[in-house]
């Protein structure tokens, strides 16, 4: 079947003028206009078309799939359990079976006892080709458990209440949730937020257990179509949180847990380009900001005048403080210096130094880990690296020492030293140093030769850590380096290292990744068309750009969940994230710049005849961040347009969201396929 000819989906005439700039899109029929459901014959046949010959090409690697999944299986512990920890008068953990695509979550009494199963993913899941716990939150008390489930992919979850005595399910339930989950201080109900019409959370609601949701109270609603409404709750649980905002700014209020129903304390009102988030230790509000550096600083204010602000750490060049973290006994900061991850314990009275948790080696990633309790004297932490599987600390506060109670197991057996990872510095075309993380089999000649996986996302201050990987070692072991372009755009090196990646500065990201690999590559880790490179939503708009800019730098490219139609999607105000995306990368509807901006690097808009490397994308019918038509449309354009004879793959998951495949064998079959065409297209023996 592999002389199949790849699916033409048709052309119909449309195009629209804006700024007076009129542009074409004769595949803008593939967004049905029924979305979120999704009907259109002639949609649906396309995709379906583009399955099977996905189907048919990828059928005779099937072999290399099935082998890549049992390795990559094989790393795995099946019964893979979490390590206990103390809320209360319980231990909590979560556990996989032999077999389970699920957890199963438990708890026993620290006097003594039975274990207790909270919740049995696995049989929720019975039957559902997608499934997805969301908020997991219990009671005070600990006798009641409030959940809420997806099973379509579509982030529109359903809450359900369960009484943990009996085991039976209370009557309430509350579809269209989209938030977490924090109950009040005397367990007669819990907030949530609802999810609107375009899927955005524009409000905070109150549900007293045992009344119709329908007259659920709303405690705070948001106007701005842009931003975004949670909840949560202080570490000492005596406050409730309210936060909104979108990406660069934030205003938060606090509730009494005991009086949900009091009025909120502002701690400050929106400025925009002003984020903080907020914790408490007694009376006093712990600030963290960035309201005067884009390193953040620490400041307190009383919680009668949450307004006065008095700054405790003033913000540093070198450690971008990332959050804080109030204790009974002490305060947590949590940051990178020079992009490694510290964890420091300040002292409240500030007498002494604060102490910083020290890491074993040069290029790692750490942080605290589930730490429920208020009055905690061991702190838990997790820590891993390109070559050290994760592994579970517990500090104790006073003698700081670290225990160690788990390291990742491999059953299969895995080996560090026949590995090696190094921090590099490449410079990129502006001068500016970028950081790349890579790892390689110990004996990697330097000389050109070898393949190379290159990984990165850099947008929306997110940072990918230099963490380890199981599935990686398959690459690995077939002589690959894997690197990490720690690109502008996330925000690995401090706040300014997003911002120099965002709307006007867009293109530094594209840049700096196409920068990297051109060293690499002078740097004899590989050579050029001997790259395989991977991103994944908005790193798919990466792996968009740089495919246009420069095709022949790359070997493969897998693409999933692109956010590839950049300009349309920005133009469209009924999606559910655009009026918020706009500070990420512009308002093209008002701003004839950022429209003409977009308009120069969207991948879709600047597909052109020229050959294009082997590539791989991937769409979740019910995805509502990166919608199912545009990879699907990239796709179209793309095998009307190049000039090559290269494969091109689009796979739709027409039963899953964003996030792919949910159950953790169903997600490793996933990554298979996926380095399975690596290893394809670039001549690598399997």
């Amino acid at each position: 079947m592999t002389d199949m000819k790849p699916p033409v989906a048709a052309t119909r005439p449309h195009s629209f003028t804006m700024h007076g700039i009129t542009i074409d899109d004769p595949w803008a029929w593939l967004k049905d206009p029924e979305y979120p459901d999704v009907t259109d014959k002639d949609v649906l046949a396309y995709l379906a078309e583009e399955n099977a010959y996905f189907e048919a090409q990828m059928a005779p690697h099937q072999p290399l799939v099935d082998r890549l999944y049992e390795e990559m299986k094989s790393r795995i512990k099946e019964d893979e359990s979490s390590v206990p920890q103390k809320d209360g008068d319980h231990l909590y953990w979560t556990a996989f079976e032999t077999g389970g695509q699920y957890r199963k979550w438990w708890r026993r009494p620290v006097a003594g006892g039975p274990d207790e199963l909270l919740l049995d993913e696995p049989a929720l899941a019975e039957g559902k080709e997608y499934f997805r716990l969301g908020a997991f939150a219990v009671s005070n008390d600990s006798r009641l458990l409030a959940y809420a489930i997806d099973d379509n992919g579509s982030e529109r979850f359903t809450i359900h209440v369960k009484d943990l005595t009996t085991g039976a399910l209370l009557p309430d339930t509350i579809p269209g949730m989209l938030s977490d989950i924090v109950w009040a201080g005397d367990d007669s109900g819990f907030l949530y937020g609802l999810a609107n019409k375009e899927w955005r959370t524009d409000n905070a609601r109150f549900h007293r257990l045992g009344t119709d949701p329908a007259d659920d109270v709303e405690l705070f609603h948001e106007d701005d179509e842009g931003y975004r409404v949670a909840v949560g709750e202080t570490s000492d649980r005596r406050w409730i949180v309210i936060g909104t905002g979108d990406h660069v700014t934030s205003e938060i209020r606090l509730l009494p847990a005991a009086d949900p129903f009091a009025e909120p304390i502002l701690i400050a009102p929106r400025q925009a380009g002003r984020e903080y988030d907020v914790d408490i230790h007694g009376d006093t509000l712990f600030i963290h900001t960035n309201d005067t550096d884009p390193m953040w600083r620490l400041v307190t204010a009383p919680i009668t005048a949450p307004g006065e602000w008095t700054e405790r750490i003033a913000p540093s060049p070198h450690f971008y403080m990332t959050g804080v973290e109030c204790f009974r006994d002490f305060f947590i900061v949590e940051g990178r210096e020079d992009g490694l991850d510290q964890v420091e314990l300040h002292a409240y009275d500030g007498t002494s130094p604060p102490r910083r948790i020290t890491f074993p080696e040069a290029s790692y990633t750490a942080g605290i880990g589930d730490n429920p309790e208020y009055d905690q004297t061991v702190l838990r932490l997790g820590y891993e690296s390109m070559v050290t599987p994760g592994t579970v600390y517990d500090y104790d506060t006073a003698t700081g020492e670290l225990t160690t109670l788990k390291v990742q197991e491999i059953p299969c057996g895995y080996d560090a030293a026949r590995y090696a990872t190094e921090r590099l510095k490449i410079t990129a075309r502006d001068g500016t140093q970028v950081p790349v993380s890579i790892v390689y089999p110990h004996d990697f000649p330097r000389d050109g030769s070898r393949p190379l996986f290159l990984y990165a996302y850099g947008a929306y201050g997110h940072a990918i850590p230099p963490g380890f990987s199981t599935g990686r070692l398959s690459l690995l072991d077939r002589g690959f380096a894997y690197a990490i372009a720690h690109i502008r755009g996330g925000d690995d090196l401090g706040q300014q290292w997003y911002h120099d990646g965002k709307l006007a500065k867009r293109t530094n990201t594209f840049n700096d990744f196409v920068d990297v690999a051109k060293e690499l590559v002078e740097q004899g880790w590989t050579s050029a068309g001997r790259i395989a490179i991977a991103g994944r939503s908005a790193g798919g708009e990466l792996m968009g750009a740089v495919v246009n800019s420069d095709p022949g730098l790359w070997g493969a490219v897998i693409a999933d969940v692109p956010f590839v139609d950049v300009l349309n999607t920005m133009l469209d105000d009924t999606l559910p994230l655009t009026p918020g995306e706009w500070p990420e990368w512009g308002n093209p509807i008002e701003d004839r710049a950022a429209f003409e901006l977009i308009h120069g690097y969207s991948p879709y808009d600047n597909v052109k005849a020229q050959e294009y490397p082997p590539l791989f994308i991937s769409g979740g019918l019910n995805d509502p961040r990166v919608t199912y038509w545009e990879p699907a449309k990239w796709a179209a354009k793309l095998r009307a347009t190049k000039t090559d004879a290269n494969i091109l793959l689009l796979k739709t998951n027409m039963g899953a969201g964003h996030g792919g495949k949910s159950g953790r064998f169903e997600s490793l079959r996933e990554g298979a396929e996926e380095h399975a065409f690596v290893l394809w297209q670039l001549g690598v023996e399997g």
